[in-house]
């Protein structure tokens, strides 16, 4: 179920042998994606939820899902990345049947991920679901 960019994704971290490598590789996805134009950085598009700050601007161009986001944390934006390459494309009545935690347990950050962390990704995700739910 999940999108190329995120089987490619998860194909990477196959690969890296250690957490170390892993977790520099998440920060790395962070650093490479654009930013968010502070003109979104507003209430109705933060993340709740999240000890960072998280922002989330959904899209839907011709049926598809998309969205722009960023975090002030780099380990977050990276967060932010991956859920990009598991969403950005999906047809927005599919969104809400991608299983995130099986997806993203192939990476392996559920184990290596702080309580908070985990909080923050869960809230995003479901931020991502509820937002593509009211769209369809």
């Amino acid at each position: 179920m999940a999108t190329q960019a995120f089987e490619d994704l998860a194909e990477t971290f196959d690969f890296l042998d250690d957490w170390e490598d892993r977790y520099r590789h998440v920060i790395e996805l962070g650093k490479a994606m654009p930013p968010l134009d502070d003109s979104f950085k507003v209430p109705a598009l933060k993340v709740q939820g999240c000890a960072s700050q998280v922002w989330l601007r959904p899209m839907v161009e011709d049926g598809k899902f998309d969205f722009q986001g960023d975090s002030d944390a780099m380990i977050v934006r990276g967060l932010i990345a991956i859920l990009h390459a598991l969403y950005s494309g999906v047809p927005v009545a599919e969104v809400g049947k991608i299983d995130a935690t099986a997806e993203l347990g192939r990476l392996g950050l559920n184990e290596h991920l702080s309580s908070q962390r985990s909080n923050g990704l869960r809230a995003m995700v479901q931020r991502i679901r509820d937002e593509a739910a009211s769209r369809v």
